[in-house]
């Protein structure tokens, strides 16, 4: 069992949804303040920061639809990356537990606790919702590939991938919530913003990261032996 690995990915994770959910609900708090931008970067704070302490350890997965792509393309074998989903899965529940004693629950109410409900907003339909989730998440997969994986990549992946997932927030934040992550939208769904739309947020993900990872292993990455 890999302990120190599935440890690093459980801190990260728990980082980016505590920070993550927190930072809407203070923006709620301060009427707006910070905005989509604001939110957006401390989304991608947390990944950049996590990603680079974790990166040693665990590669700094911290998201399910990663670990999957990651495996589907041989990078990481079947026993380890259930460690990590499972590990990804109950920091995101730990986050939000522990989110409901730092903060009111009226506000997590009010702000969902930090989940987009697709039938909040009529206008945004599923199928646009799932195609930004795939897209946005494909992004994010190929930074990772390029930035972390790729044993040309600099040694500044979690820079990257942070600038990657506070790009695509940017963009998608307003239209799909931007998870591209499912630990990150199951644990505020788990407890108390709702199971609806669940599953939008592991197809699309899971699809866009895996896709991206079979593109770049088979046409951008180096072949070596």
């Amino acid at each position: 069992m890999n302990t120190k690995a599935f440890l690093a990915e459980f801190v990260g994770t728990f980082t980016l949804v505590f920070i993550g959910v927190g930072a809407i609900a203070a923006d709620y708090i301060t009427g707006g303040a910070a905005g989509l931008t604001g939110v957006a970067l401390a989304h991608g704070l947390a990944i950049a920061t996590m990603v680079a302490a974790t990166g040693a350890i665990s590669g700094g997965h911290l998201n399910p639809a990663v670990t999957i792509g990651l495996f589907t393309v041989g990078k990481i074998n079947a026993k380890n990356a259930l460690g990590y989903v499972a590990s990804q899965c109950l920091a995101a529940i730990a986050a939000v537990a522990l989110l409901k004693l730092c903060l009111p629950q009226e506000v997590l109410l009010d702000v969902n606790f930090g989940n987009r409900v697709v039938s909040d907003a009529p206008e945004i339909t599923t199928s646009m919702v799932l195609t930004t989730e795939i897209i946005l998440t494909f992004i994010l997969m190929f930074v990772i590939y390029g930035s972390a994986v790729d044993r040309r990549a600099p040694k500044m992946g979690g820079l990257f991938i942070g600038l990657a997932v506070t790009l695509d927030i940017m963009m998608g934040g307003p239209v799909s919530g931007a998870a591209m992550n499912p630990a990150r939208h199951l644990g505020p769904a788990l407890l108390g913003g709702g199971m609806q739309d669940t599953w939008i947020y592991w197809v699309g993900p899971v699809f866009g990261a895996v896709l991206a990872a079979i593109i770049y292993k088979n046409f951008l990455e180096e072949k070596t032996g």
